[in-house]
């Protein structure tokens, strides 16, 4: 093997050896994201279905997990020989139906839903979970942060009333343990809602941590917690 053969190889080991560490740190944190069904189908000029299985239960629900950067922005669509493949997951459908509906139109099984969460957000996080991981892990943060438990237990219900947003993130701050960041929407009588709570995790996706930085909320000083 001449040297100029030898030197290209090392020069080609070196560029996978730095790829593969750039995978490897190619995120600093996650969100984990949980939404208001009812925030998401009275949101103004929104249509809401619900899904094939029946009208979900009346709890936050799963939008996604998204590896993030610290400085706000996020990898996205890192993989595309990767897709989506439902039966990955076929023993976290169950679940997965209860926990991580679909509200789009039409009415669905909330396999497209699914789809564009692994394709956009999960293959950048591939390095730490694959496509069954990536699913059981945000169904296990499901379980382990119940917002609507810690909202009622500090007398935050969703009956239709406004609420303090600090109350909001206090409640659930002393609930879980953990500052939540917290977006609104507005409604067709321009009323701004509670729509999504955004904790964070670490990037192995194994502990929750305080989020480095929240996204714009797009809140009032008081939220409506609408009924669903």
């Amino acid at each position: 093997m001449s040297f100029f053969t030898r030197l290209l190889l090392i020069q080609l080991l070196i560029f996978q050896c730095l790829s593969l560490l750039c995978l490897a740190q190619d995120f600093d944190f996650f969100y984990f994201v949980q939404s208001w069904p009812a925030s998401y189908c009275e949101a103004s000029g929104r249509s809401c279905c619900y899904p094939r299985t029946g009208k979900p239960s009346a709890d936050f629900k799963i939008h996604g997990l998204w590896p993030n950067y610290n400085d706000g922005t996020y990898p996205s669509n890192c993989d595309s020989s990767n897709p989506f493949d439902r039966t990955q997951i076929s023993d976290l459908v169950g679940s997965t139906q209860k926990n991580w509906p679909s509200l789009a139109c039409p009415s669905s099984d909330s396999t497209k839903f699914w789809a564009h969460e692994w394709n956009k957000h999960g293959t950048c996080s591939e390095s730490v979970l694959d496509q069954h991981g990536y699913f059981e892990t945000t169904l296990s943060l499901k379980n382990q942060a119940n917002i609507l438990q810690a909202l009622q237990t500090a007398g935050i219900n969703p009956d239709g009333r406004h609420y303090s947003l600090e109350e909001i993130k206090r409640a659930i701050k002393q609930g879980l343990g953990l500052a939540p960041g917290i977006t609104c929407n507005v409604d067709g009588s321009g009323n701004r809602q509670l729509n999504e709570v955004y904790l964070c995790v670490d990037s192995s996706a194994s502990n929750f941590i305080e989020c480095p930085i929240f996204p714009d909320g797009n809140c009032a000083s008081t939220v409506e917690f609408p009924r669903f």
